[in-house]
């Protein structure tokens, strides 16, 4: 695999300047002609290893800091924060994203700051959900030494699909003695496990279903055994607010469970086995559809890749409660709504069928393509009948051409259904579905006729 070349000409350009030196005098510290030193800075040549090395023993430079983009999500959180809806109207793409943070990473820091202290249209300030995911998006949702450990003690514990639970029961009794109590309904109101340590026991809901147990007992020893590896994370994290580190901390446990039911190396085999056919992934693990979403966001380990989905989970008026994209480029995903074309909301009326549809996303931030998209419903957690919600998992449609649920789908993009970020995000013309006038559009009004739609507007 070859390397990505490492353009750095503005932090270049300022260490230069910091140091009060003209292009002739900087590149004969360097040891490289005028002329390609000035390349260099206008990124039109990227910086080679042994030029590299000239900059830390010349200038006593940290090449740690031209990393300094990661604090804002890179090229990614740039593209989340263009695509709020106040920019709609400004068809900003991720070519030209991509070049301001390459031309001008301290100004796009600078954009960030503000508007991350802002805060999206609509909202008076940050809240700590959202400051949860900017941080899980940093990551792409992909933490090497949890996932390694959790391998590692998978393997000591020698899980195997057919006694998972088994042995995380073995694991809870011969490791903390404690032992699994499975307790009526009326007994643990409101509960879906509570550790007793005074009875020495983990106490759980008779509502779980048999995956929700295991993921139970799997967090329980994520929290007894992984806590200082999971902690050392979560100190990583620049929070203003603990509940929002609170949320950090809570969705690596999580990712800990995860890992350990259903270890990397043989979950990616299994994967691309199958074709990623996500009802056999489901049984061979002994997992539940959104538990399996999730893992699927993660699969990003190096020399080990697995491919880049997201997954949303959205309730039936529209919000999304989860949204992790992973490694992947989707960003239609990061709306407040969602298009009524998305066939992620017709599984609410078809419970428990997979609704496979291909979608091209009406948002120049996204690649073009399209994209595959898998949703079905799930029930909430020890509450099955009280409350539904929709899981829905893509991938781009270039890479889905193998995959088990692409057989029988067109991808041709004259095939593809278009979507919209939600009405008032969407300023696509003459959709018969729109329920709001698109912002940052004139509307028009026309007394001698009536389009399809009930609020036509203005074409940029």
């Amino acid at each position: 695999m070859t390397e990505e070349s490492l353009f750095a000409g503005p932090a270049i350009r300022r260490l230069r300047k910091r140091a009060g030196l003209t292009q002739a005098a900087a590149a004969k510290r360097l040891d490289i002609s005028p002329s390609y030193l000035n390349l260099i800075e206008r990124n039109q040549r990227p910086v080679s290893a042994r030029v590299m090395m000239q900059l830390v023993s010349q200038f006593d430079f940290d090449p740690r800091s031209l990393r300094g983009d990661d604090a804002i999500g890179g090229v990614e959180g740039l593209i989340r924060r263009f695509a709020d809806e106040r920019f709609a109207d400004l068809g900003i793409d991720r070519d030209e994203v991509q070049e301001f943070l390459a031309a001008s990473p301290q100004l796009a820091s600078a954009f960030a700051r503000l508007y991350d202290n802002a805060g999206p249209a609509g909202l008076e300030a940050d809240d700590p959900l959202s400051a949860s995911r900017r941080e899980i998006e940093r990551w792409r949702n992909h933490f090497a030494d949890l996932d390694n450990a959790a391998e590692e003690l998978a393997d000591e514990m020698r899980l195997s699909r057919g006694d998972i639970g088994i042995a995380l029961t073995e694991r809870l009794r011969e490791r903390h003695q404690l032992s699994v109590r499975i307790l009526p309904r009326d007994i643990l109101p409101g509960s879906l496990r509570r550790l007793d340590l005074h009875a020495r026991q983990i106490q759980l809901s008779e509502m779980l279903s048999m995956p929700s147990r295991n993921f139970q007992l799997a967090l329980q020893i994520a929290q007894l055994e992984f806590a200082d590896v999971i902690q050392a994370v979560a100190r990583g994290a620049r929070f203003d607010d603990e509940a929002a580190r609170a949320l950090f901390e809570r969705h690596l446990t999580g990712y800990v469970a995860a890992a350990l039911i259903m270890p990397y190396g043989r979950f990616l085999r299994a994967c691309e086995a199958t074709g990623y056919d996500l009802p056999v992934l489901e049984r061979r693990f002994a997992v539940s559809f959104e538990q399996l979403a999730h893992r699927l966001t993660t699969l990003q380990r190096v020399g080990q890749r697995g491919l880049p989905f997201f997954m949303i989970r959205l309730d039936r008026a529209g919000q999304f409660s989860k949204t992790i994209t992973g490694a992947s480029t989707a960003r239609f995903v990061d709306s407040a709504s969602s298009c009524p074309l998305w066939h992620a909301h017709r599984a609410f009326d078809r419970a428990g069928e997979l609704q496979v549809q291909f979608v091209t996303p009406d948002n120049a931030a996204d690649r073009e393509g399209g994209w595959l998209t898998m949703a079905r419903t799930v029930e909430g957690s020890g509450a099955p009948g009280e409350a539904q919600f929709v899981v829905a998992l893509g991938i781009e449609a270039v890479l889905a051409t193998d995959l088990a649920h692409a057989r029988g789908v067109s991808l041709r993009t004259d095939d593809a259904q278009p979507i919209g970020p939600g009405c008032a995000r969407c300023h696509r013309e003459g959709c018969s579905q729109r329920s709001l006038p698109p912002l940052g559009r004139k509307l028009a009004f026309d007394r001698t006729r009536r389009g399809v739609t009930p609020f036509e507007f203005e074409v940029a």
